[in-house]
């Protein structure tokens, strides 16, 4: 049976991939995408798909309870895939406020109105519904140099940002445990890929040395992540969608360790290989050392073993194919770019609250 999914956040960088590649694919169910359409929400991500039969947008809130319980109803929803976010770390360092209103209570909120709709579900079809909760490797907290994130790592947050995601984890948790609805959540390492807003540090960074202009790195460079390309992600995400186990939880990672310098050279040197050596040289010369962030965790990295051992799921992309790809997008997608740059956010810095 066809299934008619309610996906919020769809206008962000990886709701927007994930209905991509959802309706590319023989998917002939029905896609409901709520948003509201933020600074990093963008319909232009969306163009290829706004035709489809079975695509349907709807602008609002996940805090508006009367919503989401009348698009659940009219669309007979059989999951719910939450992507809706505030997601970067340094923007919750300067404004923690719309992180608690939109990773705690939006997820609040969106909670209660799914288990009531669920209530009302015949039981073949309460047991055969789904709750799909994406979160982040980030309610962890922080590494040191070696070890991995495993499901069952204690969670300890050290950004507003991971306090409001973790937070947002466990009233997920809770709602299965206390009154049964069937969730799942999934904590990802960092995604990367095209279509990304460009206050992250891959876009950021690609964008930046595509036009020559000063490539900013925390620190030394040396806090490492686990990266992860978006299109991976979502296959990962469809497969625990339709075959994870409710009240499960489940690690995404790319197995691709990265230090951020490391990942600002590779950008560096793919740019100068695809569009050109500058006259003075390779763009590494434009790296500018600067000021930490406050509280920035050393390092992250994903053991993603229960995905692939219940799920057979493993990334397919490395790091140096990845990013050449991701490069190659942003040279032939200055449009979309330019579109997308328009509002308040001109990639100044962030997070650094007095």
């Amino acid at each position: 049976m066809a299934r008619s999914v309610l996906v919020t956040g769809g206008a962000g960088f990886i709701g927007g991939t994930f209905l991509r590649r959802l309706l590319q694919s023989e998917w002939s169910g029905n896609l409901i995408n709520l948003d509201l359409l933020t600074y990093a929400g963008n319909l232009d991500s969306l163009r290829e798909i706004a035709d489809f039969s079975n695509y349907t947008f709807e602008h609002g809130d996940i805090q508006n309870r009367d919503l989401v319980g009348r698009l659940l109803r009219e669309h007979d929803c059989n999951a719910i895939v939450n992507f809706a976010a505030e997601s970067h770390v340094d923007r919750s360092i300067s404004e923690p406020t719309a992180f608690v209103k939109t990773n705690v209570l939006g997820t609040f909120q969106l909670l209660d109105a799914a288990l009531e709709y669920w209530k009302t579900l015949p039981e073949e079809r309460q047991r055969r519904f789904r709750f799909l909760h994406i979160s982040t490797d980030e309610v962890y907290g922080s590494l040191g140099e070696t070890g991995k994130f495993h499901e069952t790592t204690a969670y300890a947050p050290n950004s507003p940002y991971s306090a409001s995601k973790a937070s947002s984890d466990h009233f997920v948790r809770a709602y299965h445990h206390t009154y049964g609805l069937p969730t799942l959540i999934t904590n990802c390492s960092n995604n990367y890929g095209p279509y990304q807003f460009p206050e992250k540090l891959i876009p950021l960074m690609t964008l930046n040395a595509i036009e020559g202009k000063p490539l900013p790195v925390y620190g030394k460079g040396e806090n490492v992540r686990d990266w992860l390309h978006v299109e991976d992600h979502c296959d990962a995400l469809r497969l625990v969608l339709e075959r994870g186990r409710p009240g499960e939880v489940y690690n995404v990672g790319g197995d691709c360790e990265q230090s951020n310098l490391d990942v600002v050279h590779t950008i560096c040197d793919t740019v100068d290989r695809l569009a050109g050596l500058r006259s003075d040289g390779s763009r590494r010369q434009l790296v500018k050392f600067v000021q930490d962030r406050p509280g920035h965790d050393l390092r992250y990295a994903i053991d993603f073993n229960k995905l692939r051992t219940e799920l057979g799921w493993q990334p397919s992309f490395n790091f140096a194919t990845g990013i050449e790809q991701t490069v190659r997008w942003y040279l032939e997608n200055r449009e979309w770019v330019d579109r997308v740059s328009k509002g308040s956010y001109q990639r100044e810095r962030l997070g650094l609250r007095s």
